[in-house]
């Protein structure tokens, strides 16, 4: 497929510096693009690099010009170039339509334009929306409700009473609604505490694959509207997560926790049991939250990188670091004395 950058221009709503008749077959990296695709400069970082840039055209923001290259200008470069990229990418379409190898409960309710896959199984009173894709080996429970616009990629589980909103995807093996971790220990062995509550992700949510969200104990475990998670996030029971939210790879999150809005908790960030993370806050890589976070602040405890012989001689002091505090509180009484002292 061949386009010419004004109806590139045109699906993006920006404006052309150059040449808007030359031809585009794709969309490239900022270092692989030839001359026959268009690329995206969404920082200083490549504006830098724009000489030795091959691409047919480049998407920059408003205020940048430049003449050697055929430019797109647009309000925000890589919200245009994901716009480009799904352009020249679409992604598959359903064939809308039930697999006889798929297995349907009783009192099934489902809209228009729904594929379901083979090897699907959906329980009893389940009901799913308008253009809802299933992939293969997709678990339905009993009483599940499903929106419009759903993809749900293979071998997702959602379990009983859960409920997902409109234009959700989950990708694969990912499972919603398992029970939470809650055991009473009497000394000699943990009972199991029922999980009675639910999971429920609203509207605009991408769940990443082989993600856990637990059904909360009571009420319900909460994903709010327009959360983004990554790959092998855990979400326990009972924790709500705010709008527009972002959970990098490998987070964390314990029971009953509440995450603002617009918050970000990066790779490998834990958050212990019954804390806020509070709106637009960010959490840092491998950061371990112990206390709440208030809205906006910044916060990270990950230990940088160091030779292994340096680390071995770091980590001997890390348990004297209490001790070697109380002697410097004492040095700095006496200290303190001296220089009254000396007065």
């Amino acid at each position: 497929m061949r386009v010419s950058l004004s109806k590139i221009a045109k699906l993006v709503q920006g404006r052309i510096i150059g040449n808007s008749a030359i031809m585009v077959s794709d969309a490239a990296p900022f270092e692989q693009a030839d001359s026959n695709e268009i690329t995206v400069a969404g920082s200083a970082k490549f504006l830098k690099k724009m000489a030795d840039c091959n691409a047919a055209a480049v998407l920059v923001s408003r205020d940048v010009n430049d003449t050697d290259h055929n430019l797109v200008q647009v309000d925000n470069p890589m919200v245009a170039f994901a716009k480009v990229v799904h352009y020249f990418h679409p992604p598959p379409q359903p064939r809308k339509a039930v697999h006889p190898d798929s297995v349907i409960g009783k009192d099934f309710k489902c809209g228009q334009n729904v594929t379901i896959d083979s090897m699907v199984s959906i329980g009893d009173q389940v009901t799913i929306g308008n253009q809802v894709w299933l992939h293969p080996g997709v678990v339905i429970g009993d009483h599940v409700t499903i929106g419009d616009d759903v993809t749900i990629y293979p071998n997702v589980t959602i379990l009983e009473r859960c409920t997902v909103g409109d234009r959700v995807i989950i990708h694969s093996g990912s499972v919603i609604g398992s029970d939470g971790f809650g055991f009473a220990p009497d000394g000699k062995c943990y009972h199991k505490i029922p999980h009675t509550g639910i999971v429920q992700i609203d509207d605009d949510v991408e769940i990443g694959a082989n993600n856990t969200v637990d059904r909360a104990t009571f009420g319900k475990t909460h994903i709010g509207r327009g959360v983004k998670t990554d790959n092998l996030v855990h979400i326990a029971h009972n924790v709500i997560v705010g709008e527009n939210t972002v959970l990098v790879a490998q987070v964390g999150i314990s029971g009953s926790v509440t995450i603002g809005k617009n918050a970000i908790l990066a790779g490998q960030a834990g958050v212990a049991g019954h804390l806020t993370i509070g709106d637009g806050a960010i959490v840092g890589p491998q950061t371990g939250v112990g206390k709440s976070v208030p809205d906006g602040q910044i916060v990270s405890s990950g230990i940088p990188e160091m030779p292994h012989r340096l680390w071995l001689r770091v980590q001997r002091f890390i348990p004297k670091l209490p001790e070697f505090s109380k002697r410097l509180s004492g040095l700095e009484k006496r200290l303190k004395l001296l220089e009254q002292k000396m007065d």
